[in-house]
């Protein structure tokens, strides 16, 4: 089987590794987590000026028909970089479903502005009971006067706090674990019966919890009722997304301990020369291959798949969360007490590995699924 990339998929990963090396180093991104917004609009208006934006949607809805292998190359460059700016929360999770289960004026509408950049969106899904079960919905749509009204409370909605619209998963029907019963609806995120609580995640990512007091809707997306697939589907992809920035991540956790084991010096020599100290990074290149390898996999199958290949990405998510764990924490280990430090970017690849080891359904959860599969 050929691995290689397409001369589209190679001129991609230059344009984003360019981005990185060039415009996204490790002092311009704390000088990003320190502003107001926690994000750079001007990276942001970039991104859509490039394509990057158009990448996850078809090319009927004015994209660029990006594969999973697509996104999963610019994730990768992006966990490289450790990029904050709101990718899978807008073109991914949101923008996602507007393209899965919205009709044709809602893509035209919404669709074109996320592309250009011009509209922050956000997907509230979790509930702070609802763990990693996407069935689990207690927040409430009911209809008043031939209009549904939402009240209820979303948790960690990933950039909440900066979204001009919400896509919100909201029960219409039955108990609260039901898989049937749930419905997707567009809100406006600046109604003023919306209240958010903005904040910062350990990794710097933007979040908020939401609050709904009998909150109206400007549309529907899709049937009611039977919304549970199409959140699987792009909570699947976002999954595959954040695997992909693992590996990234990893790749420059690894390269960080190598570079600092080969100039740190005790007892008169570089450190590197010890050898347990040499398993130990040997160890973390293989875990970081293996992740890679595993991640390859599930592309492919999820390609092959048109997108939906559960055991394959449940499989990449458990092995890529164990492999995270092992690297990140074997960074810090081998720098020390400087690598916990604000201003060296392994405890910040550190924070984010240990987030996406706990994103969209943790290492157990996953290998549970797996299991089940």
């Amino acid at each position: 089987m050929d691995f290689s990339l397409s001369s589209e998929q190679q001129m991609i990963q230059d344009s984003v590794s360019k981005f990185i090396l060039n415009d996204y180093d490790f002092e311009t991104r704390r000088k990003i987590l320190k502003s107001a917004a926690g994000f750079s609009q001007e990276n942001w208006n970039l991104f859509a000026e490039l394509g990057w934006l158009m990448l996850p949607f078809s090319e009927e809805d004015g994209g660029l028909s990006g594969s999973m292998a697509d996104l999963a190359l610019v994730m990768e460059e992006f966990g490289k970089g450790m990029v904050v700016e709101p990718f899978i929360a807008t073109a991914v999770l949101a923008g996602g479903l507007i393209a899965l289960a919205g009709n044709e004026q809602q893509k035209e509408h919404y669709l074109p502005k996320i592309m250009a950049g011009e509209l922050q969106m956000a997907f509230a899904c979790a509930e702070p009971q609802s763990r990693y079960h996407l069935n689990n919905v207690k927040c409430r749509a009911t209809e008043t006067n031939g209009e549904f009204v939402i009240n209820g409370h979303k948790s960690v909605v990933l950039n909440g706090n900066h979204a001009d619209t919400l896509v919100v998963a909201a029960r219409t029907s039955g108990e609260t674990s039901d898989n049937h019963g749930i419905s997707l609806f567009l809100v406006d995120a600046n109604h003023s019966s919306v209240k958010r609580e903005g904040y910062a995640n350990v990794d710097g990512h933007q979040a908020a919890d939401i609050w709904f007091d009998n909150t109206p809707i400007i549309g529907t997306l899709g049937e009611l009722n039977n919304a549970l697939p199409a959140i699987s589907n792009v909570i699947d992809k976002a999954t595959l997304a954040v695997c992909a920035e693992a590996v990234g991540a990893m790749q420059i956790a690894h390269a960080r301990t190598l570079e600092y084991a080969k100039t740190r010096q005790q007892f008169g020599r570089t450190i590197g020369s010890f050898q347990a100290l040499q398993h130990r990074m040997v160890n973390m290149f293989i875990e970081h291959q293996q992740a890679k390898s595993i991640l390859l996999m599930a592309v492919l199958k999820m390609d092959s798949n048109a997108g939906i290949d559960a055991k394959a990405l449940s499989a990449a998510k458990s092995r890529i969360g164990k492999a995270a764990n092992l690297v990140g924490r074997e960074a810090i280990q081998i720098h020390g007490g400087i690598g916990m430090t604000d201003e060296l970017d392994v405890g910040h690849i550190f924070k984010r590995l240990t987030t996406i080891q706990f994103l969209f359904g943790s290492t157990d959860v996953h290998t549970k699924r797996f299991a089940s599969l």
